[in-house]
């Protein structure tokens, strides 16, 4: 039998299609186990994704040009880090994951509220943009799944695709919570029930919890407001992310 790193790298190798043209960046995969705590994390990012994004835009009165251009700089510099790195390492991908939620909330509010987008285009095309990656993805390595995260071009397209999940995310839930006037409370209960169907509806369904949270009683909310409610989240987000990292370092017994 294989060593495991070989098989890997093995499985790499034929899935790209060029052999041995993987080899040197071939790595242990950095995409975490999805059990219980991930789909946790998930949604808790999405939703400081939801009120991080609307906390910058409304109240830290910087403009959303230079707000935009913090986060993404934010966001490059996680990316790097991330794409230097190895093997899976907790708070370095979770990190990614919030402030890739934090500027895919962005990159749609820009285009409805700054570009007057319709919410109806922007989740059309979002859908579109998602549907070639993954195309495109599978037709270079033969597989979509996360759990083969073991070349440079993989984790890109992983990454990519993870950036168009949000944007495509939020963009559908405004659509389904403002334009189709579903409401928050509603929203929080369709997302709940339809959750299981894909990885994407975690996006929506922790914006419209984000939302009925942060936003005041006369909206339908219940008051936290976006500062309080990110600090929550995130506080959380730390926890999980600390036990997943000393269970991770932890010695197999």
């Amino acid at each position: 039998m294989q060593p495991l790193n070989a098989s890997i790298e093995h499985s790499a190798r034929r899935g790209s299609g060029q052999p041995g043209a993987e080899s040197a960046t071939c790595m242990r995969n950095k995409v975490p186990q999805v059990v219980l705590a991930f789909w946790v994390i998930k949604i808790l990012s999405t939703t400081v994704g939801e009120t991080g994004a609307d906390y910058l835009a409304v109240h830290a009165g910087l403009g959303t040009a230079i707000t935009g251009g913090i986060t993404a700089t934010l966001l490059a510099l996680a990316l790097l880090l991330q794409f230097r790195l190895k093997q899976y390492v907790p708070w370095v991908y979770w990190l990614t994951v919030v402030l890739l939620s934090v500027v895919g909330t962005q990159i749609t509010d820009a285009l409805t509220d700054g570009l007057g987008v319709s919410l109806y285009i922007s989740t059309a095309v979002f859908s579109v943009l998602l549907a070639t990656l993954f195309a495109l993805w599978y037709r270079h390595e033969h597989t979509l799944s996360i759990q083969t995260i073991v070349t440079r071009r993989r984790e890109l397209y992983y990454w990519g695709a993870i950036l168009l999940t949000f944007a495509l995310g939020t963009a559908a839930g405004d659509l389904a919570t403002e334009a189709l006037g579903l409401g928050f409370r509603l929203g929080v209960i369709i997302f709940v029930l339809t959750f299981w169907l894909a990885y994407i509806l975690t996006r929506p369904l922790g914006a419209s919890l984000g939302d009925l949270l942060s936003q005041s009683p006369e909206y339908g909310g219940v008051g936290w407001g976006t500062v309080n409610t990110s600090i929550v989240f995130l506080t959380v987000i730390t926890i999980f992310v600390l036990i997943l990292s000393l269970g991770k370092s932890r010695p197999a017994s």
